[in-house]
């Protein structure tokens, strides 16, 4: 499975932003896809992730203004991020889950300006 992972930018507090994943090779198996973000000298840590049925889970910090969302079709996940503020700066990564094995895509740069 290859992930390759667009989207990121610079952006002024307040603004918004859409990240995409797209994956391709054996992802007949992938079930959960997720969003990571891992700013400098802070570890890696979840921003959100959403299963193959649709059911999501968000970290509480981008409750309400971050929305994940995937086509299969298209083979495809997003990460909508509106009210963007300075924390959310990150270099963020996407993930896909599939028989117990993860695979990880290259991070995309965000940078939020206050």
């Amino acid at each position: 499975v290859q992930l390759q992972a667009s989207g990121g930018g610079l952006v002024q507090a307040g603004g918004s932003l859409r990240l995409s994943c797209v994956a391709s090779g054996s992802i007949f198996n992938i079930n959960v896809m997720a969003w990571y973000r891992q700013a400098p000298g802070k570890q890696r840590e979840l921003v959100a992730a959403i299963t193959s049925g649709g059911n999501t889970n968000y970290a509480d910090s981008v409750k309400g203004r971050f929305t994940i969302s995937r086509d299969n079709a298209k083979n495809t996940m997003y990460l909508q991020m509106n009210s963007l503020k300075s924390e959310d700066t990150a270099v963020y990564h996407c993930k896909a889950r599939g028989l117990s094995v993860d695979y990880w895509g290259q991070g995309t740069q965000v940078t939020v300006s206050s």
